[in-house]
């Protein structure tokens, strides 16, 4: 009875290590670009997975100006897809999405599908999504479709023509 005990403790220790050890990732890559002009602003941005009838799957990130809570959240509808879609709805800050613009560069996020705010996604058809707006700016919407779970190692691209430069998405099983 033991030995029988001591195997199911074995079995299950050894799943659960290779449930977490084999967790799909989302690595994302969002490149804000140097733009010329005498007035700059950081742009706010949203990041969000969209399901194939286009209704939020997940946020993922929301950068905006944090410092000031009232006039920061008072912008973010001139991001109008993601507004309507899902900001709308949200009390901010959002926990764990939320977070201050950035400067010019690339900036990095990385997801775990065992962890929130994957772990709840089903499998299935789905469109990376970035919109980005500037004050004095334009705005820019960038979409990158994907599978999830990943069934093998892969990296996506999309690319803005102003307010985003290139879009990576690498997923891995």
């Amino acid at each position: 009875m033991r030995a029988s005990i001591c195997a199911s403790a074995l079995a299950l220790f050894t799943a659960l290590g290779a449930s977490t050890a084999f967790a799909s990732e989302l690595n994302v890559a969002v490149e804000v670009p140097r733009l010329e002009g005498a007035e700059y602003h950081r742009p706010y941005v949203a990041v969000w997975i969209e399901r194939e009838d286009q209704t939020v799957a997940t946020n993922l990130a929301v950068w905006y100006e944090t410092g000031n809570r009232k006039e920061g959240t008072k912008w973010l509808s001139d991001l109008r897809q993601w507004w309507r879609r899902s900001g709308r709805d949200q009390t901010f800050p959002i926990d764990g999405v939320t977070g201050p613009t950035r400067p010019v560069g690339t900036h990095q996020l990385k997801f775990t599908g065992d962890k929130s705010p994957l772990a709840s996604l089903a499998a299935g058809k789905y469109k990376l999504v970035v919109e980005a707006a500037r004050e004095a700016g334009g705005r820019e919407v960038v979409r990158v479709p994907f599978e999830w779970p990943a069934k093998s190692a892969q990296s996506l691209t999309g690319k803005g023509s102003s307010e985003l430069g290139t879009i990576a998405l690498n997923l891995a099983p």
